[in-house]
């Protein structure tokens, strides 16, 4: 097996540097295989993951796409095919995949010079081409050391930009002859394999830009890439000029390497069951407020702003929604701080004998955490400051190691009635010490 580059990595093309390959490494059904990789007894077996409140398809392995299984359709629509073939159905496990992503990403980094995470299941990355210029070989290894240790599949597709190595990773997909791996840059010719792409498919061409080029006669990636310049940019901007030079081989898109700093955090939830009083209402607030506050401590920002929103079901007859908002004195991720600012705001959109389906919480005028513009009006003293710091890192380190609620909050009530329905959950044994698997050997 080989090893991951190492010291010999270049850092771009020009004299006495090797060219250097673009990589788009995407796990296949990753839903559905983190499922799997976690109980060995579903491979080979048609199996569905399901949105939140068990409501639609999200996730199908390849064995349920092969019986025609659809993606997006309520579960209710396709109960009586599920049933009738036998198909493992399982609840959205939000912290598995999560989990299941980092350890993927951790997996890949120490292959390629360069890597940027796109998704939860994808990531670019960058290396050198070697003198021969295949790298089919590199990509087979490292496929095989992700399957070995994570028991993932993934598609690896090579290519000189990003454009055409997220072609080559739908071609690695698409032909079981090429097992999961498609080198777009070591191919002889590449006009045939830009023809089998047709233009919905290729990255960053959306529904009305693809109906656009097919009234134009531009049905494939490769009559995108040969069409007038002039026309293209008159209707997509420098955009789409920028992917047709993809598509040429020429890189216009770099790898972000690190993450633009998020604008706005939202955390917002469907309930289990409708909501009519208001104490029900405020707990589930409380827990998006909490959640919030969490994915603001790990992007190191604090909020300046707050908005709590609910509202009714849109397909029920009176339809409600209501939202409240205010700008906090003092930037803040402590989740103290963002309970008080909240709850009563809950009381201020909260309207009796409605049946709230859903709820969340909006976070803006995000800042960095090493940067605080202090309040006349709202003091805080740095010892105060550094002690609620370490309070929120140390029952962050605990939800962390012991499982998410190991450490909560009062305000979010105990085994609400109205969370989240997930009546297929799997275990969370990557993220729980109680549910880690336990084997009887004989």
């Amino acid at each position: 097996m080989a090893d991951p580059p190492g010291s010999d990595r270049a850092d771009g093309g020009g004299p006495g540097r090797a060219p250097q390959a673009t990589v788009l490494i995407d796990a296949n059904n990753f839903y559905a295989s983190c499922e799997q990789a976690l109980d060995p007894a579903l491979m080979g077996r048609p199996l569905v993951v399901l949105s939140n409140n068990d409501g639609c398809v999200v996730a199908r392995s390849a064995e349920a796409r092969a019986l025609g299984l659809p993606m997006g359709k309520p579960y209710f629509q396709v109960r009586a095919l599920i049933e009738r073939h036998g198909v493992v159905v399982r609840s959205s496990n939000y912290a598995l995949y999560g989990d299941m992503s980092a350890r993927l990403m951790a997996s890949i980094e120490p292959w390629l010079a360069g890597l940027e995470i796109y998704s939860i299941d994808e990531a670019f990355g960058q290396l050198p081409r070697p003198t021969g210029g295949d790298l089919g070989p590199w990509a087979r290894a490292l496929r095989a050391r992700i399957l070995q240790e994570l028991g993932l599949p993934v598609a690896i597709g090579i290519a000189p930009t990003k454009v055409l190595a997220k072609l080559a990773n739908r071609l690695a997909k698409g032909d079981p002859t090429h097992a999961g791996v498609f080198d777009l840059g070591a191919v002889a010719a590449v006009d045939p394999w830009l023809e089998a792409v047709p233009i919905e498919e290729v990255w960053g061409i959306g529904r009305q830009l693809a109906r656009w080029c097919r009234l134009r006669g531009v049905a494939d990636a490769r009559a995108l890439r040969d069409m007038a310049s002039g026309e293209l940019k008159a209707k997509a901007g420098v955009v789409g000029l920028r992917l047709q030079q993809e598509l040429r081989g020429q890189a216009c898109l770099p790898l972000a390497a690190a993450p633009s700093p998020k604008r706005e955090t939202c955390v917002s939830r469907s309930f289990g069951s409708a909501i009519t009083e208001l104490e029900p209402l405020r707990q589930a607030v409380a827990s998006y407020v909490v959640r919030a506050a969490e994915k603001l401590r790990r992007q190191r920002q604090r909020a300046g702003h707050l908005t709590v929103f609910a509202r009714t079901s849109p397909f029920a007859g009176d339809f409600y929604t209501k939202a409240a908002s205010l700008n906090l004195p003092l930037a803040s991720n402590d989740t103290a701080v963002l309970l008080a600012a909240a709850l009563p705001l809950v009381e201020r959109i909260f309207r009796p004998h409605r049946r709230f389906q859903k709820a969340g919480v909006l976070l803006q005028d995000l800042q960095p955490d090493d940067q605080l513009q202090h309040h006349l009006l709202a003091p805080l003293p740095p010892e105060q400051q550094r002690r609620r710091e370490a309070l929120m890192a140390t029952v962050d380190g605990l939800n962390r190691r012991y499982g998410s609620g190991t450490v909560g909050w009062a305000a979010c009530g105990m085994r609400p009635a109205w969370a989240m329905r997930r009546e297929r959950l799997s275990r969370a044994a990557t993220t729980r010490l109680s549910d880690i698997p336990t084997v009887w050997a004989r």
